[in-house]
């Protein structure tokens, strides 16, 4: 082994020089990873919150729990849909999205008018009461999916969508039509539900 000096060999420098830099390199990757992690739970509890109704939104399922099927098959001539339709279009979308989120392929409808229910209203209670239950079940996979997935993978069958994507397009959606319903509701002078009108 070369020695120059008193100095250490030139095998040392090296050996000690590059295994700084791998540490270096080793610990900056670790780093980033943390702040991934900590990026996607964020992500996660915001879906989490939206999905669910809070904050500066009225919780879902406070809008709905209280509605019977008289109410529900109501409709104004301002307003196309019942809250019926609402509430059948918005289980729709929601089970064809977590179907893409699970990585499935569900056919597309023809037109989206096929994602609207003819009947204006349910034939009964327990119709109705299977309604929201579906709807409310969809939300609560959606959420288990929030919380247990990884958000940004890409799906395969879908290039450009990742499951974080299709999840929040859940929220935005529901969030647009529960909107209507809430007017629906005020229309028909049946707001605030009794849990009140406001975001809790």
């Amino acid at each position: 082994m070369k020695m120059i000096g008193s100095r250490e060999p030139l095998e040392d420098k090296a050996y000690k020089k590059n295994n700084y830099f791998f540490t270096h390199q080793s610990y900056k990757i670790r780093i980033g990873v943390y702040m991934l992690e900590q990026s996607n739970k964020a992500f996660s509890d915001a879906l989490v919150k939206s999905l669910k109704g809070e904050r500066g939104h009225l919780p879902i399922k406070n809008a709905l729990m209280d509605i019977n099927a008289e109410l529900a098959g109501k409709s104004k001539s301002e307003l196309p849909y019942s809250i019926f339709q609402l509430v059948k279009h918005m289980i729709y979308w929601q089970d064809f999205l977590l179907l893409m989120a699970e990585g499935k392929k569900p056919k597309p409808p023809a037109h989206v008018s096929e994602s609207w229910p003819e009947e204006a209203g349910p034939g009964s209670e327990e119709e109705w009461q299977r309604t929201i239950d579906s709807f409310l079940q969809g939300i609560e996979l959606a959420i288990t999916m929030a919380q247990t997935v990884q958000l940004d993978k890409p799906l395969e069958n879908f290039p450009g969508e990742t499951p974080g994507g299709l999840l929040r397009n859940i929220a935005s959606h529901n969030s647009y039509h529960l909107g209507e319903i809430v007017v629906l509701r005020r229309l028909f002078s049946s707001w605030p539900p009794p849990t009140g009108g406001y975001p809790a």
